[in-house]
């Protein structure tokens, strides 16, 4: 999980004795912006996983929001060792989703166009939570992860998340409307909680019921 979104809750007392590993993805965050990297669903995974194996870290609970619940599904599938549970806030699920301000958008414009000019047009659409996030990551390595992130993995990840076998918890804020294809993530094992009061930031609109969704209580 990414110290941005998530460095706030890992104090609360119901999350006492756990071990927290933030991880900011190549490009984003504090983390390094190399310029020979893919950004794809499938490269983010397999960094993060060099990452949990540095840690010594198995069997992990892997706490993702959007992009990052994309690469907490594929992780998962890729290197299930490394998993024993996902805890997804409005992950991405599936490829060429609708146009949007966010990845979407920012996938519409061509890499030296979003550079040169769309980066700033984006941050100026967004909210100011995500506009002071997104200012964190690197132009062109934000715009290749939103070129992954709608290309989506093989096979995309709604399919690979209904197939997993560990426990699976996915968040949708009340406020962002009805989640697609809720019936058949239910259906697979996957349990969806809408959070009320909540829109994509989940964790800082309702921390409360976020902290319960990871501690496994609520």
């Amino acid at each position: 999980m990414s110290a941005v979104y998530h460095a706030h809750i890992t104090a609360r007392p119901e999350l006492a004795g756990r071990r927290s590993l933030f991880v900011d993805l190549p490009g984003h965050g504090t983390s390094d912006r190399p310029q020979d990297f893919g950004y794809t669903l499938e490269d983010h995974a397999d960094a993060v996983a060099v990452a949990l194996d540095a840690a010594r870290v198995a069997g992990a609970e892997l706490i993702g929001h959007s992009m990052g619940g994309a690469v907490a599904i594929v992780l998962a599938h890729r290197r299930p060792d490394l998993v024993s549970r996902l805890v997804l806030t409005e992950a991405n699920l599936d490829a060429c989703p609708p146009p949007t301000a966010g990845s979407s958008g920012i996938a519409a414009y061509g890499e030296d166009e979003f550079v040169a000019g769309g980066h700033a047009r984006v941050l100026e659409a967004v909210g100011p939570l995500w506009a002071a996030t997104m200012r964190l990551a690197d132009p062109r390595a934000l715009h290749r992860s939103a070129v992954g992130l709608r290309k989506g993995s093989d096979p995309v990840m709604r399919t690979v998340l209904e197939g997993l076998p560990v426990d699976r918890v996915f968040l949708q804020g009340e406020h962002s409307g009805e989640l697609v294809g809720r019936e058949s993530l239910q259906a697979a094992g996957v349990r969806v909680v809408t959070v009320p009061g909540a829109g994509h930031n989940v964790m800082f609109d309702n921390p409360d019921a976020f902290v319960a969704a990871v501690a496994g209580t609520g």
